[in-house]
């Protein structure tokens, strides 16, 4: 365990237009960074021409880190492939779509798979690893970077998902049994007669597609790993930067081949953070919602059910040359205790110095263009003087959950493809399963509640640890799973289940069964028949402002109370939140997509928040330290100016003064508390 919350950015003195190395440098540590990650995106650099190496470029910056006690996050540059071996080897070059290469001049366009990638990619691996596993800056290695881009289609990739169902299935006949090919004559009589991807919409075939193509990713990303281990101290990790929307990852599964989690909580800045959010927002690869932010730090969570390291965050503005929000006075700090509430161990920004060039020129660094020290600069210090002060207090968090939420990637791939939400204007929401997802996630934060999130692999039945469990759009599960879910209900637990969960197995096959597959029985109710909503419909019994969206299950009673009912004279008949008693639990069925006031009011009933009453504006999270002591993340994530009263004693860690009775917190305000 480190000594504090590691701290700083990634940081490319290669790309500076000028020597400013010391100037760099010193102006990190005087903005208290422990930490700098290097070297993954230069290639070129690294192996300028085939077979010949400049490995000593990047010795004066380990060096000057070194000697300002900041450490050293060193990746493999294998993610961006150098015009030479594009050109040598052209048939590397990765497919969209079979026999269409991707076009060269971004990055991760690569077949990764193919024998001649991984020749020189091992032989770069090896050469820098070699060069710098021994230098005492060096404290860890991060493999390739934001790995699981592109579902590759290559002719070599698409026959090793054959040989993989081949082994999986054993013959045809087996095949075409289990995925329905006797649907529009797809019967197979050879496996050369697999079709390609590319037309492809058999569900069956998407499924085994998808978890193919994550398979390929685990493997290249543990190749390496392997490979870095060969010469890495014990006392270095191993990491990936993960970003959680890539398509060819399946998270869970890729942290096993490394040592730690690490990934890039992107958030939309300046009113993207005010708390309540009024109107709904999308998401992307950037989150928009205070709730959404927290949303992606229980997913790295989640991951290895572990503290993570988050290897990339906003700087400055995030995106594109048409949108930039930096963000408001203290707003950095409040997204950086925000992380550190739930498992962060490391706050790197993206990047250091904003670029002079390429694909992001702005994406804003910690240091403007002109590279002096401004606003964003102060604000990140301010940071990094907290987080030194806190030291080992704030290490090896682990953060207090009320609420559990099973999810399910083989669901979301799926609804990529498949999906059953649609958007306002009838196109398919290829965002499906994050429409289902969100709305209780939402709803639970909103609620006042910490949600920890677990991938159904993950999931045991403990009710003890998970008292309430949530269950929406789980919808390939297979027989196993549901019957865990009705007997944790039994063993004491409170299981909240939501559209779209049970319908399919694990082939997403529909299943005979009455509906909610597997749970009908235990929840006491039923359906045969849902509906897609075009526009929104007032819910009865939770309030006023409660309304069913996108989605109604058209629930019959066999032996549940109602809690609430759709005000319609068609979808009135049908009950939008039943209950029923299970064993020594209870099984709630959501038959609709909440609205966030719908949720809010589900979850209160659920149960009440530990904080109690609190100000619109304010976030109460906690966490256990290392040593067994509580900690309390108090936001306000607005313009005013709030109070609240306090219900003990507590020690406020960033400014080392006791409160009693009363905290005041300004706007954009956040402070730490140690329970005393």
């Amino acid at each position: 365990m480190h000594e504090r919350v590691l701290f700083g950015a990634a940081y490319y003195n290669e790309y500076q237009p000028d020597d400013r190395l010391e100037q760099d440098l010193d102006l990190m540590a005087a903005a208290k960074f422990s930490v700098i990650r290097v070297g993954e995106s230069v290639w070129s650099t690294w192996e300028p021409e085939n077979g010949r190496f400049d490995l000593d470029w990047l010795q004066p910056v380990l060096d000057g880190a070194h000697a300002r006690g900041i450490a050293v996050l060193l990746g493999t540059p294998t993610y961006a492939v150098p015009p030479w071996l594009a050109r040598l080897y052209p048939e590397i070059a990765g497919e969209r779509k079979t026999g269409q290469p991707i076009g060269w001049g971004a990055r991760q366009e690569v077949d990764f798979t193919h024998p001649g990638f991984r020749f020189h990619a091992e032989r770069v691996i090896r050469k820098i690893v070699e060069r710098y596993a021994g230098h005492p800056a060096v404290i860890g290695f991060q493999v390739d970077n934001e790995p699981g881009n592109e579902l590759l289609h290559n002719h070599g990739v698409f026959q090793r998902f054959v040989d993989s169902l081949r082994h999986r299935y054993g013959d045809v006949q087996t095949l075409n049994d289990e995925w329905g090919l006797v649907y529009w004559s797809h019967r197979l009589s050879d496996w050369a007669d697999l079709w390609t991807p590319d037309g492809n919409v058999q569900p069956q075939y998407d499924v085994a597609w998808r978890q193919f193509q994550a398979d390929q990713t685990t493997e290249f990303i543990g190749w390496q790993a392997d490979i870095v281990r060969e010469y890495k101290r014990p006392d270095q990790f191993v990491t990936t930067c993960i970003s959680y929307e890539r398509p060819a990852m399946a998270d869970d599964e890729l942290i096993r081949r490394l040592d730690v989690t690490a990934g890039n909580p992107y958030y939309a800045m300046q009113d993207g953070l005010l708390h309540p959010q009024t109107e709904p927002a999308s998401q992307g690869w950037t989150t928009n919602g205070t709730w959404a932010l927290y949303l992606s730090a229980d997913r790295m969570y989640s991951s290895q059910q572990r503290p993570f390291l988050v290897t990339e965050t906003n700087a400055q503005s995030i995106g594109y040359p048409w949108d930039n929000r930096p963000a408001y006075d203290g707003q950095w700090r409040q997204a950086a205790w925000a992380l550190v509430s739930r498992g962060a161990s490391m706050i790197e920004y993206w990047h250091w110095h904003t670029l002079h060039f390429g694909a992001e020129t702005y994406w804003g660094g910690v240091l403007p263009h002109n590279g002096r020290p401004g606003r964003t600069y102060q604000e990140i210090a301010r940071i990094g003087a907290e987080l030194e002060a806190a030291g080992s207090l704030m290490t090896g968090l682990t953060p207090d959950s009320d609420v559990t939420m099973l999810y399910s990637l083989p669901s979301k791939w799926l609804m990529q493809k498949y999906p059953p939400l649609s958007h306002e204007d009838g196109s398919p929401d290829r965002q499906s399963y994050q429409g289902l997802f969100d709305p209780f996630y939402r709803g639970a934060f909103d609620a006042g509640l910490q949600v920890r999130i677990l991938h159904a692999s993950q999931f045991t039945g403990s009710v003890q640890d998970h008292p309430v469990l949530v269950v929406p759009g789980l919808y390939l599960a297979d027989d196993e799973l549901l019957a865990q879910l009705v007997a944790y209900a039994e063993a004491g637990g409170h299981l909240v289940v939501g559209p779209r969960t049970g319908y399919a197995d694990r082939e997403a096959r529909a299943r005979t069964d009455v509906q909610p597959a597997g749970l009908a029985a235990a929840a006491g109710v039923s359906y045969d028949e849902y509906s897609n909503l075009t526009t929104d419909l007032r819910v009865l019994g939770f309030g006023d402002g409660a309304v069913a969206t996108r989605w109604i299950d058209g629930l019959q009673v066999d032996d549940a109370d109602v809690l609430a009912t759709y005000d319609h004279p068609h979808f009135g008949r049908w009950p939008a939140v039943t209950t029923r008693a299970c064993g020594d639990g209870r099984i709630t069925y959501v038959g609709t997509v909440p609205s966030p006031a719908l949720a809010v009011a589900l979850f209160r009933w659920i149960r009440p928040s530990p904080a109690g009453d609190l100000p619109g504006s304010v976030t109460v999270t906690s966490a256990t330290t290392a040593d067994g002591r509580r900690l309390r993340f108090v936001h306000n994530w607005s313009w005013d100016e709030v109070s609240l009263d306090l219900d003990a004693q507590a020690r406020d860690v960033l400014g080392d003064v006791v409160v009693d009775g009363k905290l005041d917190l300004g706007p954009w305000d956040v402070r730490v508390l140690l329970d005393q």
